[in-house]
């Protein structure tokens, strides 16, 4: 199941509005750039301000993501006639061989069924040629970020051009570790509306997730910190071996 604010058209309408600083991107774009990728696959592009950051670079991107509504806004977007977008998850894709497929944001812990999982990663391994690389961030459960998911410390306004005042915030509603589960509340003043998108995150541990790709094929080259966030993500580089 696609979470409401990535599926419901309203909502997604309203995205990138509500989540403007993207800077976390910067370190993928890096990247993408250091190991000089022209192909890429961006696994769970949302409303492909990825994608198209890679595009404007003259990186040809194709974008994946089960939530029709944020595929149609990433298709509407100026130059989003330079990305391939697909709906659907890695089992849609045809035959690809990229040099660099990724997992930005929440993406790969969005993926809580272990079965989707791994079939995630198969089909990473397979869209990408020998010796392409895969990336992804994944939280430290250690630093157990969802404290901090209250309305205390989310709940903000913000003006939408051509929308009006949205009121949100997020509230955790369950926590069974290895899953966190919370709700994202949105008062749209215009006309009172109020719309609601319940997510499930699973954290996992770093040696779960290198296991997990070690299971599936791929090398881990490195694990880093994000950039943007030290000390709390882990920043997976995985890579499929040359063929022999």
């Amino acid at each position: 199941m696609t979470d409401e604010c990535f599926q419901h058209p309203r909502l997604a309408a309203i995205h990138d509005a509500l989540d403007p600083d993207r800077g976390d991107l910067d370190a993928y774009v890096r990247i993408a750039e250091q190991l000089g990728a022209r192909r890429v696959l961006d696994i769970g592009c949302g409303t492909g301000v990825f994608a198209l950051l890679l595009a404007d670079r003259g990186v040809e991107v194709v974008g994946v993501d089960p939530a029709g509504a944020s595929v149609d806004v990433a298709r509407g977007k100026p130059g989003g006639e330079r990305v391939r977008w697909i709906r659907g998850d890695v089992t849609a894709l045809p035959p690809l061989q990229v040099d660099l497929a990724t997992m930005t944001a929440n993406v790969a812990q969005a993926i809580v069924d272990p079965g989707a999982w791994d079939a995630t990663l198969r089909g990473a391994y397979t869209s990408l040629r020998p010796g392409g690389h895969l990336v992804f961030e994944t939280r430290d459960p250690a630093r157990r970020a969802w404290t901090e998911w209250n309305r205390e410390d989310s709940h903000r306004v913000t003006d939408v051009p051509g929308v009006g005042a949205v009121e949100s915030w997020v509230e955790v509603t369950d926590v069974s570790l290895p899953l966190v589960s919370f709700r994202w509340t949105y008062v749209f003043a215009a006309d009172g509306q109020v719309l609601t998108s319940d997510s499930t995150l699973r954290f996992r541990e770093r040696e779960e997730v290198g296991a997990d790709l070690a299971a599936r094929g791929f090398v881990v080259d490195d694990v880093r910190e994000a950039p943007d966030r030290p000390g709390r993500e882990f920043v997976f580089l995985g890579r499929r071996p040359p063929e022999g």
